[in-house]
């Protein structure tokens, strides 16, 4: 189920929206959705940052996984669109990144025909997130 994390395309949430649940109906995005949430590592990323922002070095630190696995994992998260990336305002000038999980909730389903399909919860964002 893996693909090497440069041929991955950030998976848009943006094919049907009603009530901040998203329906994800491209093959290629489910897959995509579907490789992250299947790699134990980047579940354990996501529970680490459902409450706070947390920089990479957080992140490898909180899941005890080494740096360059922490930035895959977290690269395929974001092209998965199951975290995003934001930017750490820093007093001395050196800004870094920070992620943080963007969904609530996935659920998988599968159609009488064998098509699969996503029903992605977002979560709610904060003023300051906007």
């Amino acid at each position: 189920m893996s693909q090497s994390p440069s041929a991955v395309s950030a998976v848009k949430f943006a094919e049907t929206t009603s009530n901040d649940v998203t329906t994800v109906d491209s093959a290629e995005n489910v897959q995509h959705v579907l490789d992250a949430l299947d790699d134990a590592d980047c579940r354990a990323i996501l529970e680490a940052t459902s409450e706070d922002a947390l920089s990479a070095n957080e992140v490898s630190d909180t899941c005890d996984l080494p740096l360059s696995t922490t930035y895959r994992k977290l690269e395929l998260l974001t092209d998965a669109g199951l975290l995003a990336e934001r930017t750490r305002l820093c007093t001395t000038g050196k800004h870094s990144s920070e992620y943080v999980r963007t969904v609530e909730d996935v659920v998988v389903s599968l159609g009488a025909s064998g098509e699969m399909g996503l029903e992605v919860t977002q979560r709610a964002r904060s003023p300051g997130d906007r």
